[in-house]
């Protein structure tokens, strides 16, 4: 198969068999986190938890019997993930570890407040040595320093930049607050000390670039915030990485109707085009989707596929949202009806739909309207059982 030809409905259902959103589960229990998580690269982390964090979110529309514990554990207990710096702040596979030899480089040779941080970076070490796992708040370092978001206490930025550069690791989490831990304690030694397998800057971003194209399934070649975090990349250099993974077979071009450039998917992914293409009944299902779900990440691309324009608007002043503040799109069979916007309240043990939108052509009827309210009451067992 060298080249793929799609309608937009048969573009629609390839990308969601492969995110397992369509026709039955394929992802079941903590094996599933597993497997979609090895099969996307890296899930995008955001700490902002209003009905689930995006982590959990992305889980809970794929993972048959999803609990937020299992994730927990992946990451803290089993040692099976790992967060760190993919697409922003992620989980990775603990095996992708050995990729990103070359961002922790980069922070050991500059970080913002470098000097300040270098000065207390040893006496952190001795600590957490000392004492096992910290937090911030158990360093008895005073001062503040400028940082990334704002400024900080330096005690934070020290840790954190430790963290970056690969010398500490979060051994666990009590809500968003971290204690980390020397990084020989979080991650096993045949694992720490693989060499980075990459020859030069070029063979690593190759790899990320394909990681992200496999991620979301299709994407085109041109600027995308499904690239953020590889650093460096240029569109020269990303013109030449997919120019060499055609030559190299790894990529099949993909056009479908409506859309002018060509889109491309990963060579193994072309059991999902062969099934979408053999006209196989698919069993529709309705999913809440994570505001940064790896499905979305290409939000014009979203918008030329399903004909869905989706806006993540947390950090738009309020006067000017158009919907609301943490709003999910609704996935119904192969399309977006819409969109809703939903709280959860721990104290009163209680899910707050604050409003749904349906899409100006979509007919409310009363299978969809059945559908969204099953989904809705799953939502709300998945909010009240996930507590940690």
């Amino acid at each position: 198969m060298d080249r793929i030809y799609f309608t937009k409905k048969q573009a629609r259902q390839f990308l969601l068999l492969k995110h397992g959103l369509l026709g039955d589960y394929k992802f079941v229990g903590k094996e599933g986190i597993l497997s979609f998580v090895r099969q996307a690269g890296c899930i995008q982390f955001d700490p902002v938890d209003v009905c689930g964090r995006n982590a959990d979110l992305v889980f809970q529309s794929r993972i048959k019997g999803y609990q937020k514990t299992m994730l927990y554990e992946l990451l803290y207990v089993d040692r099976k993930l790992v967060d760190y710096f993919d697409k922003n702040l992620a989980i990775v596979p603990i095996e992708n570890w050995k990729y990103f030899g070359r961002e922790r480089q980069a922070h050991r040779s500059w970080e913002r407040s470098h000097t300040e941080i270098l000065e207390v970076q040893e006496r952190v070490r001795e600590e957490i040595a000392r004492r096992g796992p910290l937090c911030s708040a158990d360093l008895d370092i005073s001062g503040k320093v400028s940082w990334y978001w704002c400024d900080t206490k330096l005690s934070r930025a020290a840790l954190e930049h430790m963290y970056f550069s690969g010398e500490l690791g979060i051994h666990h989490k009590n809500g968003t607050l971290k204690y980390y831990d020397l990084i020989e304690k979080c991650i096993p030694a045949e694992l720490l000390n693989q060499p980075e397998p990459f020859p030069s800057d070029f063979d690593y971003r190759k790899c990320l670039i394909s990681e992200r194209i496999g991620s979301v399934g299709l994407l085109w070649n041109r600027a995308s915030d499904a690239w953020l975090g590889i650093r460096g990349l240029k569109a020269s250099q990303r013109n030449a990485i997919f120019e060499t993974l055609l030559k190299e077979e790894k990529l099949i071009e993909v056009e479908v109707e409506e859309i002018a450039e060509p889109l491309y998917c990963r060579r193994e992914d072309a059991g999902f085009a062969e099934f979408v293409l053999e006209n196989s009944p698919i069993k529709k299902r309705c999913e809440f989707i994570a505001p940064l779900d790896n499905l979305l990440w290409d939000r014009k691309l979203i918008g030329a596929v399903f004909d869905f324009s989706y806006k993540w608007e947390i950090y738009t002043p309020k006067q000017q949202r158009k919907y609301g503040y943490y709003v999910l799109p609704i996935l119904y069979g192969d399309r977006f009806v819409g969109r809703i916007e939903m709280a959860y309240d721990k104290k009163q043990v209680k899910l707050d739909i604050k409003n749904i939108w349906y899409e100006q052509d979509v007919r409310l009827t009363k299978a969809l309207q059945r559908d969204v309210d099953r989904r809705i009451r799953r939502f709300e067992r998945f909010c009240r059982n996930g507590d940690m």
